[in-house]
């Protein structure tokens, strides 16, 4: 397989895993093009490469720079916007994570919360309910709790230590 080809297959292929991810596929192929670029890319060039709008492409260049894994840059005498993924694959996880929780786990708390903690009459059906989305509740924030040590853990000399003795 060719390099273009290589290029290509990736692209699409990333771009379909996006919508399994929750994210629309042109979101998904621009950063997975600004990813294995070693330069930076400008909008029109992201236009052609994707055969997309305009609009579309400053749509989703604004998501991903909201989520922090795509970067605008200036070229001196350069008219034109220039756009880079995150490269070092740690960050960009720690950074999807982050967003991630922000998103939807937080939200998903906050409701859990309410709905669990409702007044009750005391029915067994109620009695169960509270009890579910209290364990729900519960196990959620753990996990988002696990997240957030996993993400901070990079940030802390030790976990450094330890992520450069596993490279």
């Amino acid at each position: 397989m060719e390099y273009k080809e290589a290029k290509i297959k990736f692209v699409q292929t990333w771009g379909a895993l996006g919508n399994q991810w929750g994210i629309n596929k042109t979101m998904a192929q621009i950063h997975a093009l600004l990813m294995v670029s070693n330069q930076a890319i400008s909008m029109e060039d992201i236009m052609d490469e994707l055969q997309i709008s305009r609009g579309n492409a400053s749509m989703n260049l604004r998501a991903l720079m909201d989520w922090g894994i795509v970067y605008k840059e200036y070229k001196a005498g350069e008219r034109r916007d220039y756009f880079t993924a995150e490269q070092d694959l740690d960050e960009l996880a720690v950074k999807i994570a982050k967003e991630r929780s922000k998103r939807e786990i937080k939200p998903a708390l906050k409701i859990l919360k309410e709905v669990s903690t409702i007044e009750a009459d005391g029915t067994t059906e109620e009695r169960h309910f509270i009890n579910q989305t209290s364990k729900l509740y519960d196990f959620v924030l753990k996990a988002d709790n696990m997240l957030e040590k996993a993400t901070e853990f990079k940030d802390n000399w030790l976990g450094r230590l330890v992520i450069k003795i596993m490279k």
